[in-house]
């Protein structure tokens, strides 16, 4: 799994006209799921998305995890990140998950880190959604299950 995470102060999608998905406080991650992908990286990817500290302690050191300040998750699909640009001008995406398994890993991402008692919105998959965003810091962070060690 790839992610791109977001420290936001406010975030919200839209699909089809309709906001689907809306926080305050928090972070918005853009997912992938590649087609190697399982439910140990799912587990892997919530840890992580979970634990990371990148909220600002009273010393205003980056030392608290989402958790720790209350905030909210907007988690998108965006199966892009998997985009092949190394040759040509457009984009291979061989190493994304088809849409089946995609959105079982996805629904199963939405659903662990619900059961962890997280504020959790989230976008309509397969759906052609617009993100609306206020970066925090700004902070952005890449994570990707295939680098655990």
């Amino acid at each position: 799994m790839r992610a791109v995470l977001q420290r936001v102060s406010k975030a919200h999608v839209t699909a089809q006209g309709q906001v689907v998905g809306r926080i305050g406080s928090g972070v918005l991650v853009l997912l992938a799921v590649a087609d190697q992908d399982s439910e140990a990286d799912v587990a892997w990817m919530k840890r992580k998305v979970l634990r990371l500290r990148i909220f600002p302690d009273a010393q205003g050191k980056l030392n608290l995890s989402l958790g720790e300040v209350g905030g909210e998750l907007l988690v998108v699909s965006q199966f892009t990140l998997y985009g092949d640009c190394r040759k040509g001008n457009r984009p291979s995406y061989a190493r994304s998950a088809g849409p089946e398994k995609a959105q079982e890993l996805y629904q199963l991402f939405l659903d662990e880190l619900q059961a962890e008692g997280v504020s959790v919105a989230a976008g309509r998959f397969q759906a052609k959604m617009q993100v609306a965003l206020v970066n925090d810091g700004p902070i952005t962070l890449i994570l990707d299950s295939r680098d655990r060690i």
